[in-house]
């Protein structure tokens, strides 16, 4: 809902001893001395040192991880991310299923509503008793629809209630006036990962949708369609969205906030789009109070006013059918449970078995009362000195960030003031929000899994339409605690970390600085870039949409941003799929611009208090290597072409490899030479922050 830039998901550890590496890299292994100096933060196993660093570094720092950790057969990928978040899981288990057992916890307690969540969601011989009844009043109502007012009424309903289809509409910060919400109306409706996935001709492409099309039929039938009448649904689903997806924005266009920010009035936006009977809509989701919006894409709304006409009602019912069984399938007996994910789990991501169901509803507990799971999770997990720790190195970043731009020789002093001033202004949150959702009328018990899920999704939409007019809450977190990654808002102008990510290996307060500055100090350095990316540095010091640059240093930072686009053009992942780097550059730019700041603030740390060698490794050297053991990620390759198709991050390859390749301090840690493969010429290499 909200524009944030986010880490991405990645996760873990293991592997070979330090052993033939180059002698430029680690000079003195554990072995060399018994007084050799021992550290934690960098685990030497995990490293293939048969492969020189300055060839690949990626593969020099986590070839014996790479090769010692497969997949599990329930995962689409497995990295550090993985790792921790198992950890984490293993907490908020043991915290749900003492929750579940409280039968007398006080009602819309904390510990009361996760419990009796927790509970109902792992009763599996009750979901399977139940069926479909859960959905039943809502399949009810949709098969009673009898016009068009009647549907977008439906429509409206199930929206509230988290049911996806049709388009997006939700309150965030108007981009251009930063101390007000505004309506934003945009594209949406598809049920596979991207408008490319219907668009494509490859292979690849054809295929997920021969299976999607089989998918679809199936949970016809388990809706209760006979094979004929099922098959002639899934088309018209498939020719639906084909329609919407053909008149959707690729995601490279979505990036442009200019070029997705068309404010009208109301009274405009229904007389572009009559058929969407926009004053009933808004009506149904609780919008009235709403004088303006601001449509993303009025070209993708112009062609569903079309369909709304020209479209059988007959097959928009089918369409909204089939939209609240996907939604709703994770929370019902487990034929639709194995059927969501018979598609969604093994054709699109490539997992081989599913998660346990205590992984599932764990994650379904985090989703819809993520602030209510994360006070005990914090209570069990963060302390008041981790956090003051992570705050001194978010001060730290700052200030280097600061010297940075002072130094820049491509920028002008009135740019370089601006953008002062906007560092000064960024606000940080740490751990967990000062003020905790209180989740008032919020009925969650233990009768109706489902039912529990569509009323946390109602609650929180209420809660998110209900902010029109209202003054803009500053304090509000978009991720949990308990969540492994962190953000950056630019309406906010704000920085995010929750505690779920504040722990080894991105930070571990007993090891030395140069592995958390290479681990989180890079991540908090990366959040900070992104005020300064290709999109961010469209917001000004307040987070509002508007330029601040002179016209000469915006060409040049421009100039600089399309270099790193061309750079990670260049990186292959399958067959002939590269990254987009069009679509990858704010990650880019924040992971290049993250780790030089970080490298400085570094070495003032160390200034302080140089530990020397350890494990054989300068410091320089572990800074590094913390870097591109974060990024250690085995993947499937049905995870991969997804990733490519719809994330904005790199591979962990190119994350590890494109920033060091950009920076001389890598060359001078390591003692890589010009012709080295790590190494990017005078000309080429790319400093923008």
């Amino acid at each position: 809902m909200k524009r944030t830039y986010l880490l991405p998901l990645s996760a873990v550890v293991a592997g070979v001893l330090l052993a033939g590496c180059s002698s430029s890299s680690t000079e003195g292994s554990t072995a060399d001395t018994a007084e050799a100096v021992k550290g934690r933060g960098i685990d030497l196993a995990n490293m293939d040192t048969t492969v020189s660093p300055c060839e690949d570094f990626y593969q020099y720092a986590n070839g014996g991880w790479l090769k010692n950790n497969p997949i599990p057969a329930s995962e689409s990928r497995w990295g550090s991310f993985n790792e921790l978040a198992e950890k984490n899981n293993a907490v908020l288990r043991e915290l749900l299923t003492e929750a579940s057992s409280n039968t007398t916890a006080t009602k819309g307690s904390s510990a009361q509503l996760v419990g009796d969540f927790y509970a109902v969601g792992m009763d599996s011989v009750a979901a399977d008793k139940a069926g479909i009844s859960p959905i039943k009043p809502e399949l009810d109502k949709i098969t009673a629809v009898k016009s068009a007012d009647e549907l977008i009424k439906t429509v409206a309903d199930l929206k509230t209630k988290g049911i996806s289809g049709y388009f997006s509409m939700y309150v965030t910060q108007d981009d251009k006036i930063s101390t007000q919400y505004a309506l934003q109306a945009g594209q949406g409706g598809l049920s596979l990962p991207d408008r490319d996935y219907y668009l494509k001709d490859d292979a690849r492409s054809k295929t997920i949708r021969t299976e999607y099309v089989k998918h679809l039929q199936n949970m016809f039938q388990l809706l209760g369609n006979d094979a004929a009448k099922a098959q002639q649904k899934a088309k018209t689903v498939m020719d639906i969205e084909t329609r919407l997806a053909k008149a959707s924005r690729a995601r490279v266009d979505l990036r442009d906030p200019y070029a997705n920010y068309n404010k009208m009035t109301i009274q405009e936006f229904t007389l572009q789009n009559p058929n969407l009977k926009v004053s009933q809509l808004l009506a149904g989701m609780g919008g009235t109070a709403a004088k303006e919006v601001i449509v993303g894409q009025p070209e993708f709304f112009k062609e569903l006013n079309s369909m709304l006409k020209s479209v059988p009602l007959e097959d928009w019912k089918t369409y909204t059918t089939w939209h609240l069984a996907r939604t709703t399938s994770p929370y019902l007996s487990q034929d639709f449970v194995q059927e969501n994910f018979n598609f969604y789990g093994k054709v699109l991501s490539g997992a081989k078995e599913m998660q346990p169901r205590w992984k599932r509803v764990l994650r379904a507990t985090d989703s819809a009362l993520g602030e209510a799971l994360g006070q005990l999770y914090v209570q069990k997990t963060f302390s008041p000195e981790a956090k003051q720790k992570a705050i001194a190195m978010v001060d730290n970043l700052q200030e280097s960030f600061k010297e940075h731009v002072r130094d820049l020789d491509w920028m002008g002093e009135e740019t370089k003031e601006r953008a002062l001033q906007k560092l000064e202004a960024f606000a940080v949150k740490i751990g967990y929000p000062d003020k905790w959702e209180e989740y008032k009328g919020l009925d969650i018990n233990r009768e109706s899994y489902a039912a529990n899920v569509m009323r946390a999704s109602q609650f929180a939409f209420n809660d998110n339409i209900g902010k029109i007019g209202q003054p803009v809450d500053r304090e509000e977190w978009f991720m949990s605690p308990p969540t492994v990654n962190a953000y950056y808002n630019p309406s906010m102008n704000e920085i995010v970390f929750p505690a779920g990510i504040l722990q080894p290996p991105f930070f571990d307060p007993n090891a030395d600085d140069a592995v958390n500055y290479g681990g989180m100090g890079a991540v908090i350095g990366h959040e900070l870039t992104h005020g300064f990316d290709d999109q961010g540095a469209k917001y000004d010091y307040e987070g509002n949409l508007k330029d601040w640059w002179t016209k000469e240093d915006l060409e040049k930072f421009n100039s600089r941003a399309n270099a790193v686009a061309d750079q990670y053009n260049q990186y292959t992942v399958l067959d002939n799929l590269h990254v987009n780097g069009k679509l990858t550059l704010g990650e880019n730019i924040a992971d290049i611009g993250g780790l030089n700041i970080a490298y400085t603030a570094l070495q003032k740390a160390l200034a302080k208090n140089n530990p020397g060698k350890i494990d054989g490794l300068t410091p320089e050297q572990r800074f590094f290597l913390a870097w591109a053991q974060i990024w250690r990620v085995n993947m499937r390759d049905e995870a991969q072409n997804q990733q490519i198709l719809t994330d904005p991050h790199s591979p962990g390859r190119f994350r590890t490899n494109g920033p060091v390749s950009n920076l001389p301090q890598f060359y001078e840690a390591f003692g890589c030479e010009q012709n080295d493969a790590m190494v990017r010429s005078d000309e080429e290499r790319i400093k923008i922050w």
